[in-house]
């Protein structure tokens, strides 16, 4: 399903684009062309180019190719643009856009001026890191120049580069250059340059109160008379600098095909089709196999994250192999890693990470039919659970004595929201986990009743302490009371209305078999066009609004912010207690063309009209949006 924008959309740089490579590294920017994030670039490259370490630490190289078209005519007309310093739009080519499509995932613009129209294409080679552009004169009455100038950084993507470090270490090369060492441009007509840009701005930099000004390395130009139907091809890569690059044409039409493949093998239509290809962004690969990047432009890969997405990126896009060879790989390390002592997995992540992991690992075997699968990771399953969890055994359930829930914001006066004790989705996961468990030793032909008891003393535990006066569910038993520390005798239980209580009936094995009038009071407060609220507009603290720097937005973070990602469990919870759901994701669909083209952004702001926030491009909101919709 193409995505196209017209005259006056084009002009919005509230949405952006991207493209993959298949190995961490990746193209994204807005529609018009300007760079509003210190993120936004032509080529950004993994950690270490092809391989695949989408946690590492990724380079920015290619910052823009600013075209410049001269008409038969002589006059020159510049159909790029940039904000500077001083806040001036200068040039302003994004007035001459008359559409933008993104067609079998590759994104297209085209501009127009009179009669004469230019079109510019790109794609990445997928499993190399590196671009293809090309510029195609759609219409003229005769050829036109085309000239496109190479605007270089290298510097870490999360950084910003000023002329004050010196100037880039450009080599010569046939068709172009190679810039510290790095990387390589190629394309026809170039002609030296060698100065910086001062001043470019990023505006969403500014208002997330960060640092928002950088400069830009002019490398050089690459100039070229096309006639009518013609081409001019750029490319830019890592890896192998000697190597001819393939022609951009073939790169293009490579990744056109990549994508229809994707779509037929998922069998997907309509929505879903976009979606398909919105969930291969995210699936990344390198020495140690599959992986998962959490979100674009600026997140990494987290197991928590990763094993929430597994069902949507991978079972429900035809890509069970990859997703066994995943669910294998991060299983083993994971349990290798909790057994050393002061090993990197504590701090790296949260309790609820292994729990999804059982859940992936069981919707992975149901699904399949894979008992091979469940006999070989039954054992590492059931010690990572085993030591990485603090189980009361007083009542069988999970405590946690720090703030490590996926709610997790924090400022400089600490945690947001601590949720110390006993938290409602943490339990809900681990009920459901000991029951995976017990399927899986089930399948693995062993006779243990461990897991069973374990999840029946739970099971019974859950559903005796957790309804809480109000209609709803606590969303933390057993936490320290505000004046008291942990374990002084005061145990606080907090009734505050969020989403985390959908757990306890959405999940395959979930404690909770009836609560319809709860649910109904959780979807009159939380539920929006785009997912969930993290708290309800009555409750103390709400924030319906999830902007300004880091404390502010950290703030708001998980008291108010909508989550799209949450819309999975809460159309899981009202198909267990028969609710109809007819609707729901209408809003959600529509977003597919708002703000991360082709794709479903991270979180928007709980106040209408829910405008989107955080990364533009996340693998959770894609995978639940998606796996809710094959199940529709």
């Amino acid at each position: 399903m193409p995505i196209t924008f017209g005259p006056h959309e084009c002009g919005s740089p509230d949405r952006e684009w991207l493209v993959t490579d298949g190995l961490g590294g990746f193209a994204t920017g807005t529609v018009p062309g300007l760079r509003t994030r210190r993120y936004h670039s032509l080529l950004t490259l993994a950690a270490v180019p092809g391989s695949g370490d989408a946690t590492g630490e990724r380079r920015l190289a290619l910052a823009a190719l600013d075209l410049t078209v001269t008409l038969p005519t002589g006059a020159k007309v510049p159909l790029f643009t940039h904000e500077w310093e001083s806040r001036a739009l200068v040039p302003r080519g994004d007035r001459h856009l008359e559409t933008f499509a993104l067609i079998d995932g590759v994104p297209r613009w085209r501009w127009r001026i009179g009669g004469v129209v230019i079109e510019r294409e790109l794609a990445m080679r997928h499993g190399h890191p590196g671009v293809a552009v090309t510029h195609r004169v759609v219409s003229a009455a005769e050829p036109v120049g085309l000239a496109v100038a190479a605007m270089c950084t290298w510097r870490d993507a999360h950084d910003l580069r000023r002329a004050g470090s010196g100037p880039l270490r450009v080599e010569q090369v046939a068709g172009g250059v190679i810039v510290e060492d790095a990387y390589r441009i190629a394309g026809p007509g170039w002609q030296a340059g060698g100065e910086w840009h001062l001043g470019a701005y990023a505006r969403e930099e500014a208002a997330r109160g960060l640092p928002a000004v950088e400069d830009l390395w002019h490398a050089g130009t690459y100039f070229e008379q096309v006639s009518p139907g013609g081409v001019m091809e750029i490319s830019a890569w890592a890896g192998e600098l000697t190597e001819r690059p393939v022609p951009a044409t073939s790169v293009i039409t490579a990744a056109r095909a990549r994508s229809r493949e994707l779509v037929a093998a998922a069998k997907a239509e309509g929505s879903v089709e976009t979606l398909v290809l919105a969930a291969d962004a995210f699936v990344v690969h390198g020495a140690d196999g599959p992986d998962v990047v959490a979100g674009y432009p600026w997140f990494g890969s987290y197991l928590g994250d990763t094993m929430t997405s597994y069902e949507g990126l991978f079972l429900d896009t035809g890509r069970v192999e990859e997703g066994r060879e995943l669910l294998l790989a991060h299983t083993v390390s994971a349990a290798e890693q909790i057994a050393e002592p002061g090993g990197p997995w504590a701090p790296r992540s949260s309790p609820d990470a292994p729990l999804w992991l059982a859940h992936a690992i069981d919707r992975h075997v149901r699904r399949t039919g894979d008992t091979d699968l469940a006999a070989e990771l039954v054992d590492p399953l059931g010690r990572l659970l085993r030591r990485h969890l603090d189980v009361d055994p007083a009542d069988g359930l999970v405590r946690l004595g720090t703030a490590a829930t996926w709610m997790n914001g924090y400022t400089e006066d600490g945690l947001v929201t601590p949720r110390i004790g006993k938290p409602v989705e943490i339990n809900a996961l681990w009920v459901n986990a000991l029951a995976v468990l017990a399927g899986l030793t089930a399948e693995a032909g062993r006779d243990d009743a461990g897991p069973r008891a374990g999840h029946d003393r739970a099971r019974a535990s859950f559903r005796a302490r957790f309804p809480a006066p109000e209609g709803w569910l606590y969303d933390v038993i057993d936490g320290p009371a505000a004046t008291y520390p942990l374990g002084a005798g005061s145990r606080h239980d907090d009734p505050s209305l969020r989403p985390n209580q959908l757990l306890a009936w959405s999940l395959p094995h979930a404690p909770l078999d009836e609560g319809v009038a709860a649910l109904h009071r959780i979807g009159d407060a939380l539920l929006t066009p785009l997912g969930l609220r993290t708290l309800a507009p009555t409750e103390y603290g709400y924030q319906g609004e999830h902007r300004g720097d880091r404390d502010e937005r950290d703030i708001a973070y998980h008291q108010g912010t909508v989550w799209p990602w949450l819309i999975g469990p809460y159309a899981d919870a009202c198909a267990a207690l028969g609710r109809p759901t007819d609707d729901l994701l209408d809003g959600l669909e529509a977003h597919l063309r708002e703000w991360g083209a082709g794709s479903v952004s991270e979180t928007a702001d709980g106040d209408p009209p829910h405008r989107a926030g955080g990364s533009p491009f996340s693998a959770r909101s894609v995978a639940e949006l998606l796996r809710v919709l094959r199940k529709a």
